[in-house]
C-alpha cells in the first residue's frame, strides 16, 4: 500500500476516537446536570469527565501532529481546520461542564437546605405530637372498646347465621330425600306407563287379527252360499 493509504488508517482511528470521547463527554455532562446528589456522587462524575477530557485532548493533539506531517499543503490545512473545530467543540464542552457543575451544586445546596428545614419542622411536629399523645391515647382506648363491643356483636350475629345455615342445610337435605323418593315414584310410573302402552299395542294387534279373521270367515261363508259353483 502507498504511504497515503497507510496514513489514512491512523487518521480514521483518530477521528473515531475524537467523536467517541466527544459523545461520552456530552452524556457525562448531562448526567452531572441531572445528578440529585450527594456531593460524593458529583465528585465521581467529575473525575470521569476529567479522564475523558484528557483522552480527548490527547487525540486532538495526535491529530494535529498528523496534520503537520502531511506532505500536501491542502490536506495539511484541511486537517488543521478540523483540529481547530475539535478544539472549539472541546472548549464548548468544558463551558457546558462548568455550567452543569454550577447548576448541580446549587440544586444539591437547595436540597440540603430543604432537608434542614424539614428536620426543624419535624422537631416542632414531634413536640406537638407529644402534647397530643395523651389525649389521643384516651380516644384510642375508647375506640378500641367500641370496636371490641362491635366485634362481640358481630360474633353473636355470626353464630346465629351459622345456626340458620345449619337449619337450612337440614331442610335442603330433607327436601333432597323427598325428591329422591319422588324420583323413584316417577320412574316406577314411567315403567308402568311404558308397560301399559306395550300391552295396549298388543291388544290392538290381537283385535286387528281377530277382526281380519272374522271378516275372512264371513267372506268365506258368503262365497259358499252365494257362489257355490265357484
Amino acid at each position: 500500500p502507498s504511504p497515503a493509504k497507510m496514513a489514512a488508517v491512523p487518521l480514521r482511528v483518530c477521528h473515531q476516537e475524537i467523536v467517541k470521547f466527544d459523545l461520552e463527554i456530552k452524556a457525562a455532562v448531562q448526567d452531572i446536570r441531572d445528578c440529585p446528589g450527594p456531593l460524593s456522587a458529583l465528585t465521581e462524575l467529575n473525575a470521569a469527565v476529567k479522564e475523558k477530557f484528557r483522552h480527548l485532548r490527547g487525540c486532538i493533539q495526535e491529530l494535529e501532529q498528523m496534520a503537520k506531517e502531511q506532505d500536501k499543503e491542502s490536506e495539511k490545512q484541511a486537517l488543521l481546520r478540523e483540529v481547530e473545530n475539535h478544539k472549539k467543540q472541546m472548549l464548548s464542552n468544558q463551558a457546558a461542564w462548568r455550567k452543569a457543575n454550577l447548576a448541580c451544586k446549587i440544586a444539591i445546596d437547595n436540597s440540603e437546605k430543604d432537608q434542614l428545614l424539614q428536620g426543624r419542622d419535624s422537631l416542632r411536629q414531634r413536640k406537638t405530637t407529644k402534647e397530643s399523645l395523651a389525649e389521643s391515647a384516651s380516644n384510642i382506648t375508647e375506640s378500641l372498646m367500641g370496636i371490641s363491643r362491635m366485634m362481640s356483636q358481630q360474633v353473636q350475629q355470626s353464630e346465629e347465621t351459622v345456626q340458620t345455615l345449619a337449619n337450612s342445610s337440614r331442610t335442603i337435605l330433607e327436601a333432597n330425600e323427598e325428591f329422591k323418593s319422588m324420583s323413584g315414584t316417577i320412574q316406577l310410573g314411567r315403567k308402568l306407563i311404558t308397560k301399559y302402552n306395550r300391552r295396549e299395542l298388543t291388544d290392538k294387534l290381537l283385535i286387528f287379527l281377530a277382526l281380519a279373521l272374522f271378516l275372512a270367515t264371513v267372506l268365506y261363508i258368503l262365497k259358499k252360499r252365494l257362489f257355490p259353483f265357484l
